[in-house]
């Protein structure tokens, strides 16, 4: 199924200058979201995996049902302060500001399989702190695996040497 037609352009959200890939079209429609959610799991493609990292807020979307699917855990990563147990952070720059990540220390374990979900990998900034406070933990990052690549602002190439994959690419 096409899922462009599900994804629609924002202008000058959230400031000016920015094109906002908006999803929620895409949550609508029934169908849509199910064609959505089975191609993001075929993107797995048999790899195992212990912990499903899911980025805030939109990674919180698909990273429970993948975890669900593939018999793993589900680890959310937050903004700083939103999580109520001891936690590590990390700082990274967004396409439009800086802001801090934080998982709660005990939610990997070393040797863990992880794959690390969001909607849309922009400028990498985001996806690269969770890769950091994933590694701090002693997981290894099986997979990065997005709905959208935004190819032009460059992301993948603060994720070397990742393996990553997507539904849409801009």
């Amino acid at each position: 199924m096409d899922l462009k037609p599900f994804v629609r352009d924002v202008p000058d959200f959230p400031e000016p200058g920015v094109v906002f890939k908006d999803i929620t079209p895409l949550f609508s429609n029934p169908t849509a979201l199910n064609s959505a959610f089975e191609g993001l799991y075929s993107l797995v493609d048999g790899h195992r995996i212990d912990k499903v990292v899911g980025m805030e807020s939109r990674g919180f979307f698909f990273a429970p049902m993948l975890a669900n699917k593939l018999k793993a855990g589900f680890v959310p990563v937050r903004k700083k302060g939103k999580l109520p147990y001891t936690t590590i952070s990390e700082s990274y720059n967004l396409e439009y500001g800086t802001d801090a990540l934080e998982i709660h220390i005990d939610a990997i374990q070393k040797g863990d399989k992880v794959l690390i979900h969001d909607d849309v990998l922009a400028t990498g900034g985001t996806a690269e702190a969770v890769c950091r406070l994933v590694e701090k933990l002693g997981g290894e990052i099986v997979q990065f695996n997005f709905l959208i690549v935004l190819d032009f602002l460059n992301g993948k190439d603060k994720l070397k040497g990742k393996e990553i994959v997507s539904l849409l690419n801009y």
